[in-house]
């Protein structure tokens, strides 16, 4: 990861509609709360910083350089007691207790061997990777990881005092919420939406990602008909390139 960049991860929760159903696919976003650092009051996908317990977790379980997998789940878990990536009895219930435990401080390796849980690591597939070249008072360096949503009904519970809401929403309903001002979203997160809005189910949002290059994303200013913008490069399965600058990174 970056050398000037804290690293992070984060997790596209997949919901697919039931067949038949009419509806459209989901994915798992929440509000950041207006009195956060970074991104206040925008939508994001749940995910934040690896920590040291997090790589002592891949460690121990022999897969060193999975620590950004860890957190992914972590943080999910921590900001919507929703809970991907497990295998093991899991239910909203539970949900909530280790959203609690984690939020009280507890270990999360501890949280998983008392509730008989394993963490299945390779039901998450990286989709993409972000960081900015520009001056931010927090620059992280992200690995964004997509999975499947748990089997059953999850209304998320947002996490207090980090999160204003949670929801599952359909990524081209969300992309209209930010476009008619009914919700904000800084530059990766509407790029990544409209990226996600073009697959009607998770197969193909998978076979998207695994057919690019987990490259790092690095955006950089251009002029575009004289005026800048912010530019991300091509051929990485994203529709928009590029949105002015004035309105890229205002949340």
């Amino acid at each position: 990861m970056g050398d000037d960049a804290i690293p992070a991860a984060t997790l596209v929760v997949w919901r697919d509609s039931a067949p038949g159903s009419g509806n459209k696919p989901e994915i798992l976003v929440v509000e950041r709360s207006a009195r956060m650092a970074f991104a206040a009051g925008a939508v994001v996908f749940p995910g934040g910083r690896i920590d040291p317990a997090d790589r002592g977790l891949a460690k121990a379980l022999g897969r060193p350089d999975d620590s950004a997998r860890i957190t992914a789940v972590r943080e999910t878990i921590e900001e919507t007691a929703v809970v991907p990536g497990l295998a093991g009895a899991v239910d909203l219930d539970l949900g909530l207790e280790l959203q609690r435990a984690l939020l009280d401080g507890a270990e999360f390796a501890q949280l998983l061997d008392r509730h008989d849980l394993t963490l299945d690591l390779d039901a998450l597939t990286p989709f993409a990777r972000w960081m900015p070249a520009f001056k931010h008072p927090r620059k992280f360096d992200t690995i964004f990881f997509l999975a499947r949503a748990p089997v059953g009904e999850w209304p998320p519970n947002p996490q207090p005092g980090e999160c204003e809401a949670a929801e599952w929403a359909n990524p081209s309903e969300l992309l209209e919420r930010i476009a008619n001002g009914s919700a904000s979203a800084i530059f990766p997160t509407k790029r990544n939406l409209e990226r996600l809005a073009q697959h009607a189910d998770l197969t193909s949002a998978l076979a998207d990602a695994r057919g690019h290059t987990l490259d790092t994303i690095i955006p950089w200013i251009e002029d575009v008909d004289g005026e800048p913008h912010v530019r991300i490069p091509e051929n990485r399965g994203y529709p928009v390139l590029s949105e002015p600058l004035a309105t890229a990174f205002r949340a």
